[in-house]
């Protein structure tokens, strides 16, 4: 009688001997014979798929109705019996892969049936996600990353910056043989203005012609073009090369040794900088108005740490990321006073509606202004009627509470910049703060290039922008902008770091988990008996508001309750991201809180492998961290969870987040993890 693979131990049907791990040796050679015994894929894979998959959705999870499945040899005869969902998803995922390899048969060794989930994700990432989310703006690959889900277009059209002549070469020849082929949509190759030319007007020119903009094209000796540069996109819909994405990534990429392509997105960023005068939210002609979060120097020093870059490379990056520094960031939109300081804020330079967010997506925000609008007509407009013809030019003048709808989409945009988009953490008046994170980002670029040009420079960097090359006047920068955090940010009464409303002139009340920022940023000054203090109530404050079940929450439960509107937000509690994770953890062990670091990693670590074993492998973009689940459904629901048989690639800062994650875990803790142990309740 064939015996079964259940929750724990391997179990073999052989001459009724149960066979496990520990049994004497001379019982291994017979259960070797079992692992390499062959079985057909596509009979077992048909059988597997229509016993198991109960609800059709084509993966097994735990809400299929599971009965044990067996494996049968080509003679129809059982090798195998396999019972529990963890170990049957193994099977339809292995399975699927045969099918998709043209494998007639595979041998139970093959099926990895005993791997832990946590080896098993880890594995997956390291040997196939990375690759699988791994893109390049040339000919080869042009059909793929011109794949477009946000904004269908029945032309495709290449935008090439006109500074790069090679490139411009390069991509009409792309665009001659596409022609030549009658490749279908065409395609159309625009040469872009100069830098300071891609303006909001510019952009809004384009109409509903928007497009790709092309990347890094990498050389031979020749000085000719072979291809381009390598970049990772976060996954699902998100097809392109997104800022702050790419630094989680880069961490993971660089935790598991593939420095080439954590170069790569180092380059790519460099080069969206040198060449559109920032680097936009992402690689997509209507980003062109926005950036993201920056993370140039912390790209530019993991890269250069993990010698990925020698000593020139690092001058001409910490040149470009100077300027971004003082073109982007402390530029005339985003350089605000406040207060008796100056700090800097989000911006968009557009306007109206972004042309990227899904159908509906505005119906809730805009209601107060459409039922205004809808009081003064006959016949009420729908949603959709409504922003028609408001991009015809209609209501833009239309106020609700003192802000017109021009202005609800100019703050919207700025927190789109944010990239915590949405949130009711600014009540929708995004651009009228300087918050935490983004001045948090500033300081660390500060520190960044005063430490690297004191350890690799001298201290003085030649070219840089004027008056920008010296590590004594990067100090000092650093210095006035946590001054003024401290001044403006710092609530001393509650220990934490709040957004500060620029407008009407009063600190935020609002808990973010970005409050956490100046830990990772190294702001506060251990030698420093204040700091040194805060530091343990910073810690303290985000153990009792933020701290959740399966982690931090983006925002703290009393603070949603308190807003405004009452519309559920991606970016705020009970959903917790990659990102905040990440951050805080390299935060609290650069201040020796190494305890809350781990136990906040474990927490995160716990939940991706809880649901990658329970959900056939799922690696979403978020999750919610009071239920421990990736089953969420808020705005733009949950990229990532949807995909048939096998999870595809995962999603890029989910990736990182669990190689780097595995880093903060003692032994001890991490076979827990390999245990699926549930931590603490919180």
């Amino acid at each position: 009688m064939p015996l079964r693979i259940g929750s724990k131990d391997l179990y073999f049907p052989v001459k009724n001997v149960v066979f496990f791990a520990g049994l004497p040796a001379v019982l291994i050679f017979t259960a070797l014979s079992a692992l390499s015994q062959s079985i057909p894929v596509r009979e077992n894979f048909a059988r597997l798929n229509a016993q198991e998959d109960t609800d059709g959705d084509q993966r097994i999870t735990i809400h299929d109705r599971l009965t044990p499945f067996e494996l049968r040899d080509r003679n129809g005869a059982t090798v195998l019996v396999v019972s529990d969902v963890y170990r049957l998803s193994v099977l339809m995922q292995e399975l699927d892969w045969a099918v998709s390899q043209n494998r007639e048969e595979v041998t139970i060794a093959d099926l990895k049936l005993d791997e832990t989930v946590v080896d098993r994700t880890s594995r997956l990432i390291r040997e196939l996600y990375w690759d699988a989310l791994t893109r390049r703006v040339d000919a080869a690959h042009l059909d793929q990353v011109l794949d477009e889900q946000k904004i269908p277009a029945k032309q495709d059209f290449v935008y090439v910056p006109t500074s790069d002549e090679a490139a411009l070469r390069y991509f009409k020849e792309v665009e001659r043989d596409a022609a030549k082929r009658g490749r279908t949509p065409s395609l159309q190759v625009v040469a872009l203005p100069a830098a300071d030319k891609l303006t909001a007007d510019f952009v809004n020119g384009l109409g509903g012609d928007h497009g790709l903009l092309t990347l890094k094209m990498e050389t031979n000796a020749r000085g000719e073009v072979t291809g381009g540069a390598p970049y990772l996109v976060p996954g699902g819909r998100f097809n392109e090369l997104y800022y702050w994405d790419s630094y989680f990534i880069a961490l993971g990429l660089l935790q598991d040794g593939r420095k080439d392509l954590a170069r790569g997105m180092a380059d790519n960023l460099i080069y969206e900088m040198d060449h559109y005068g920032k680097i936009p939210n992402a690689n997509r002609t209507y980003y062109l108005t926005r950036s993201q979060p920056p993370f140039l120097t912390s790209v530019i020093r993991a890269v250069f740490e993990a010698g990925a870059g020698d000593r020139d490379w690092l001058a001409a990056a910490l040149r470009t990321a100077m300027s971004e520094y003082r073109e982007v960031w402390l530029g005339r939109d985003r350089l605000v006073k406040a207060g008796d300081y100056q700090l800097s804020r989000y911006y968009d330079t557009g306007s109206g509606p972004c042309p990227e967010v899904e159908p509906g997506h505005y119906d809730q925000q805009i209601a107060p202004w459409l039922a205004l609008a809808n009081a003064q007509r006959s016949k009420p407009l729908k949603p959709a009627d409504f922003l028609n013809e408001y991009r015809a030019g209609k209501y833009h003048d239309l106020a609700v509470n003192d802000m017109t709808l021009d202005a609800f989409f100019k703050q919207d945009r700025a927190m789109r910049e944010s990239g915590h988009d949405t949130t009711h953490r600014f009540d929708d008046r995004a651009a009228d703060f300087v918050t935490v994170d983004l001045n948090a980002l500033l300081y660390r670029y500060e520190s960044d290039f005063a430490d690297l040009l004191e350890s690799q420079f001298n201290g003085k960097l030649e070219g840089a922008p004027d008056g920008f090359g010296d590590a004594a006047g990067w100090r000092k920068r650093g210095a006035a902008r946590k001054q003024a955090m401290d001044a403006l940010m710092w609530d001393e009464a509650r220990g934490f770091y709040f957004d500060y409303d620029f407008v009407k002139h009063k600190r935020s009340e609002y808990i973010s988990a970005t409050g956490l920022y100046p830990l990772w940023a190294g702001m506060l000054d251990e030698k420093d008996s204040v700091d040194r203090a805060r530091v343990g109530r910073i810690a303290a404050f985000m153990r009792a508001k933020l701290e959740q079940p399966a982690g931090l929450a983006a925002t703290a439960k009393e603070s949603v309750e308190s807003a405004r509107t009452k519309d559920q937000r991606q970016w705020d509690y009970p959903y917790g991201w990659p990102p905040h994770q990440m951050l805080a953890w390299q935060g609290l062990r650069r201040y020796g809180l190494d305890a809350d670091a781990e136990r906040l990693a474990y927490r995160w670590l716990y939940t991706i492998a809880k649901n990658a074993r329970d959900f056939d492998g799922t690696i979403p973009e978020k999750y919610n961290v009071v239920t421990g689940s990736h089953e969420v459904f808020v705005e733009y629901g949950n990229v990532g969870t949807k995909f048939a048989y096998i999870e595809p690639q995962g999603f890029g800062w989910m990736n990182a987040s669990f190689e780097m994650g595995i880093n903060y875990l003692s032994a001890a803790v991490l076979a827990d993890l390999h245990a699926v142990k549930p931590p603490p309740e919180k």
